[in-house]
């Protein structure tokens, strides 16, 4: 049996014997932990529209654009890999698992949870580092709620993770600059009110 295998058997026993979690946990890792992250890129672009930062508000904006360029190239990776879910694959695991919510028939590896939360912790990083701080907590949780719903192996969440941070680093690396001149240009609109009119960059 893998590394990974036997973390998710003995992760999967803890759920096992706390049913008393199971509603927060399946609520967290079904769609909570993405909401909740969702709403932090909203708080992050409103705290930097209010201090005039260009910089952060495009910040946001690419960490929400991260998220779903992610989900996309996630399509393709898990197509490539075709790793069948935990929950479908009870004979490789010795056991039949303790799985909370609903196990859906698509791959597994890498999750698409983990990897849309990994682009949008790291995206928010760029925005603020408390506000990044909080949401990286929070996608380490969502990782851990999904194994722990037994929906994936601690591997798929891990590398979902891993991949949404790298996609999030290279959104922000290639598309700052053109970001800032495009909504430099939306600052002198009547759309400036999404941006904060009169923002000044970083230096």
């Amino acid at each position: 049996m893998t590394l990974d295998r036997h973390w998710y058997l003995d992760l999967n026993s803890f759920s096992r014997h706390t049913h008393w979690l199971h509603g927060v946990m399946g609520a967290y890792a079904n769609w909570a932990g993405l909401v909740l992250l969702a709403l932090l890129v909203v708080a992050g672009w409103l705290w930097a529209r209010q201090r005039r930062s260009l910089d952060g508000v495009v910040a946001a904006v690419l960490a929400g654009l991260s998220a779903v360029i992610a989900l996309g190239v996630n399509h393709f990776i898990s197509q490539a890999v075709a790793r069948v879910r935990p929950c479908h694959a009870p004979a490789v695991l010795v056991h039949h698992p303790t799985v909370i919510l609903s196990c859906a028939h698509d791959y597994s590896f890498p999750s698409d949870h983990a990897i849309i939360a990994g682009a949008l912790a790291t995206g928010l990083l760029f925005v603020n580092r408390k506000l990044g701080a909080i949401a990286v907590v929070l996608a380490l949780l969502l990782a851990f709620a999904r194994v722990y719903a037994g929906v994936h192996y601690p591997g798929d969440v891990i590398a979902g993770l891993l991949a949404g941070a790298a996609i999030a680093v290279l959104v922000w690396l290639v598309l700052r600059r053109p970001a800032i001149a495009l909504a430099g240009r939306i600052a002198a609109t009547p759309l400036s009110p999404l941006i904060s009119a009169g923002v000044t960059t970083k230096t």
